[in-house]
């Protein structure tokens, strides 16, 4: 009974469309750009607005602070959703915010996931952005160098809007118990630390936090209008958290980014942590079986040269058996990797030699080293005074490998690290054998 007394008597929107901030003295977080005297409070409050996009993760408040804005600066607001509209609902808005440019009233646009636009609806905001009939905001998700075209986003100041703290959350949902457009008129009974589990389980999300918060007391037990919550209940609606992850997005590239450096770091603690986060959010194991494996010649190298044997044993694992129990086979490749001693000396050795054959392209090959499977071929000298290295006694030869253009370039510079000490005092051996029995001129 206490249950449908209180669904009678709440609002049917969700907790967080009750609770959305009209003004920028209710709105929580983001004070590098809101704070006292920062830029983007300052433009609010001399209603000097231009074109922007608010760049950040769900849930930081990129459309409550648009609606901010309209409501401040007194100019029409049109919500415009990049997934339901097109071409045609574009120039249907543009007509609109002409008329009411001709009417002396100010015209904000705001576009909702602008990422979703494709080119030709992107640009069809560009004329009415230049001319000033709108003033377009954008809200996204993703990286807006990647997915906003450059004209557009030329035209645009770029916002970057931050999860929100833990405190910042604990600030929102003690608000929302207090305020009457949330639970303000219920005694709430909760254990203590519980507003910081749930905005520990949110993750920087004020909508996540909010709504978790909402289904913790609609499960609760009520006694006219008193709620108590216990911590097993609570318990119950985190018990998994989501995790901010878009495979095909910048968090994808942020996170393997954040491993592979991890690992470069020798920091095992923090590359098992990035892993984790990445498995747990779903990404394909065998996607990061491959990036463990260019890690391990890249970063590791002859260092230890069964870095990359470990590396391809995970990848084979990891394909036989999938997740969740492939998990610890990339964990104990990571850990490897990250304690592995490091040199880059491969890596170094490519790039370099790369740069060179890109500019030698024409550069033909010596004759000696040519093959010479026919007899045109050997009447034109491919493959004369070829040294066939197993012949000799130390197994090396004077022959001379590289162009004319290149000849004594190095590219190979081991390194002191691990086995590749070892692998640079063959090298400096083979250097001076050759240089002892360089061929005379």
């Amino acid at each position: 009974m206490g249950q449908e007394t209180f669904f009678s008597s709440q609002d049917s929107q969700p907790l967080a469309a009750r609770l959305r901030p009209k003004t920028l003295q209710e709105f929580v977080g983001q004070q590098h750009l809101l704070g006292e005297g920062k830029v983007l409070r300052r433009l609010i409050e001399n209603d000097r607005i231009s074109s922007m996009i608010f760049w950040g993760p769900p849930g930081v408040g990129k459309t409550t602070l648009a609606r901010i804005i309209a409501g401040q600066t007194k100019s029409v607001f049109i919500d415009f959703s990049a997934v339901t509209s097109g071409i045609k609902e574009i120039r249907q808005v543009m007509q609109k915010a002409e008329e009411n440019r001709r009417f002396g009233e100010k015209t904000i646009v705001f576009v909702d996931e602008i990422h979703r636009f494709n080119k030709a609806q992107q640009d069809a905001f560009l004329p009415f952005v230049e001319k000033g009939s709108i003033i377009l905001i954008g809200a996204t998700t993703e990286n807006p160098s990647f997915e906003v075209n450059s004209a557009l986003l030329s035209r645009c100041k770029v916002f970057v809007l931050q999860a929100l703290s833990s405190e910042d959350l604990v600030v929102l949902l003690s608000r929302a118990l207090r305020d009457q457009r949330g639970f303000g008129e219920y005694q709430v009974e909760m254990p203590p630390d519980s507003l910081n589990m749930i905005a520990n389980f949110a993750n920087g999300d004020a909508r996540t936090a909010l709504s978790t918060l909402e289904m913790v007391i609609l499960n609760s037990d009520f006694d006219g209008n008193k709620v108590r919550i216990t911590k097993e209940g609570i318990e119950q609606c985190i018990s998994k958290k989501s995790l901010l992850y878009d495979k095909n997005g910048e968090e994808h590239y942020n996170l393997i980014s954040a491993l592979h450096k991890s690992m470069r770091n020798s920091d095992p603690d923090a590359a098992v942590y990035w892993l984790a986060r990445m498995l747990e959010a779903g990404e394909d194991p065998l996607y990061i079986a491959r990036r463990v494996t260019r890690f391990a010649s890249e970063d590791v190298g002859l260092a230890d040269p069964k870095a990359l044997e470990l590396a391809v044993s995970a990848y084979q694992a990891c394909h036989f058996i999938g997740m969740p129990e492939c998990a610890v086979h990339l964990t104990q490749a990571v850990v490897y990797l990250s304690l592995a001693p490091k040199s880059n000396a491969l890596y170094v050795a490519y790039e370099s030699a790369k740069k060179d054959a890109l500019i030698q392209l024409a550069d033909p090959v010596p004759l000696v080293i040519r093959n010479a499977p026919t007899r045109l071929m050997k009447d034109l000298d491919y493959g004369k005074g070829y040294q066939y290295a197993h012949d000799s006694e130390d197994k090396l030869t004077n022959m001379q490998c590289l162009p004319d253009s290149l000849l004594g370039k190095e590219y190979y510079h081991p390194t002191e690290q691990g086995l590749e000490s070892k692998f640079k005092t063959r090298l400096a051996q083979i250097k001076d054998w050759k240089n002892k029995h360089r061929p005379e001129k």
